[in-house]
């Protein structure tokens, strides 16, 4: 999945090349593993970080489509995404920033930053991006939301979906989806929630626990948004945050078989 993500992002770019052979790819992965395992640092919570790059290489700048390109991949020992480790963070909900709109590059490794750095400042851990009144994404994250059903209080797990175009395919994304509907006792919801449904649903009690999830964090808790002057607190950390957590760095490390396919030998 890994690989199908870069390609889409290469085509939607305009990238010639997009459909490069992602086994072969894969293969020169696993000899560039073998040369840097020296680098694979120990313990839980540290990993090698491995990020395929694309970037164009002809010899001018222009409004077009690129004719060469450089395909690479960068590995880095790393330690956890926050300094805090796995612990709940803070979020400044925006809806005067914009990350992503329908039918653009959101879907794409692309993210802004000048947002972030007025969240930081403002002291909250990340940015929650709003469109209008809509949830789409925590930082550069996919965002999760478990609420109890107003109707019949059925434990559901929410999260926006991939179909407008403005929602990064994130693979921990899809993994938490597949955990979450083949392991939990869960439902599963892929669509847009509300800043207003989540406003409702924390004065109701209704909204169980919120976590961001992706490639370097897995998976992080969220105990509170802060949007127009006032916060959203939610339960961190929850007990499905925490088994998502558990049951994704287990697989990582070998300590525990996940699904078919998920896992390769090196």
């Amino acid at each position: 999945m890994n690989m199908k993500r870069l390609q889409k992002s290469m085509e939607r770019l305009q990238m010639p090349g997009h459909d490069f052979d992602a086994n072969e790819l894969t293969s020169l992965l696993k000899e560039l593993l073998k040369v840097d395992k020296r680098w694979v640092p120990d313990g839980d919570g540290y990993s090698l970080y491995i990020r395929p790059t694309v970037i164009a290489t002809h010899p001018y700048l222009g409004l077009a489509a690129p004719t060469q390109l450089l395909l690479y991949i960068i590995t880095s020992p790393v330690g956890p995404y926050y300094p805090t480790g796995f612990k709940p963070i803070a979020l400044w909900a925006s809806n005067k920033f914009l990350r992503a709109w329908p039918g653009g590059t959101g879907g794409t490794k692309l993210v802004a930053l000048k947002p972030q750095a007025y969240a930081v400042e403002k002291g909250y851990s990340q940015v929650l991006w709003l469109f209008n009144d809509e949830v789409t994404e925590v930082g550069s994250m996919n965002v999760f939301f478990v609420m109890k059903d107003e109707k019949n209080g059925v434990e559901t797990l929410v999260t926006p979906p991939l179909d407008r175009g403005d929602i990064l395919p994130g693979v921990t994304r899809d993994s938490i989806l597949q955990l979450a509907r083949t392991r939990t006792s869960l439902r599963v919801e892929e669509r847009f929630p509300t800043i207003s449904e989540l406003i409702d649903a924390s004065k109701e009690g209704r909204l169980v626990e919120a976590f961001g999830a992706g490639t370097a964090a897995v998976v992080t808790p969220i105990e509170k948004i802060h949007f127009e002057g006032k916060d959203i607190n939610i339960n961190a950390t929850g007990k499905w945050t925490q088994k998502f957590w558990d049951d994704l760095t287990r697989i990582q490390y070998g300590h525990q078989d996940g699904p078919e396919g998920w896992s390769i030998k090196v």
